[in-house]
C-alpha cells in the first residue's frame, strides 16, 4: 500500500501512476542502460507536442530521478541529437573515457576546490591585489 501512495504522490523516486499508464499504453521500449534505466519512444503520427518532432522520447529511472545517471549516448538520443539509440548500435567505449561518477552535490564527497569555505585546510592569504569598487569614481 505504501508503494501505491508513493507512486501516486511523488515523481522523484520512480515513475508515477500516470507515467506508468502512458508508458504501458503508448510507449515502445527501446533499451536499458547499465544502471537499469529504461528508455521509451512514442511514435504515433499525431505528436503530443509539435516542438519535439516526430517522436517523443523518455526515460524511466531505476530509483531516484537523477539526470546525471543518464549515460552520454542515451542523453544524446533523448535530446534528439542522435537518431540511433545506443541499444541499436555496436558502441564500444574508448580507453580514454572515464567511468560514470554520480552527481555528488550535497554529499560529503562533493567537489570543494581549494579556498572554499567547506574544504579542508587553510584558505590562502589575501594578496592585496583586490580593489573594491566605490560609486562616483
Amino acid at each position: 500500500m505504501k508503494q501505491f501512495w508513493t507512486q501516486f504522490f511523488t515523481w522523484w523516486n520512480g515513475q508515477t501512476i500516470g507515467t506508468r499508464y502512458f508508458t504501458w499504453r503508448k510507449g515502445q521500449f527501446v533499451g536499458e542502460d547499465e544502471f537499469g534505466n529504461r528508455y521509451y519512444r512514442y511514435t504515433q503520427p499525431q505528436a503530443i507536442d509539435s516542438n519535439v518532432g516526430a517522436e517523443r522520447r523518455w526515460v524511466v529511472y531505476n530509483g531516484y530521478a537523477d539526470a546525471s545517471k543518464v549515460p552520454p549516448g542515451w542523453r544524446a538520443w533523448l535530446c534528439h541529437n542522435g537518431d540511433v539509440a545506443p541499444s541499436e548500435e555496436n558502441y564500444k567505449p574508448h580507453s580514454w573515457e572515464r567511468a560514470y561518477v554520480p552527481n555528488m552535490t550535497g554529499t560529503a564527497q562533493a567537489y570543494r576546490p581549494q579556498g572554499s569555505s567547506l574544504s579542508l585546510g587553510q584558505r590562502p592569504a589575501a594578496t592585496g591585489d583586490y580593489v573594491p569598487w566605490t560609486p562616483g569614481e
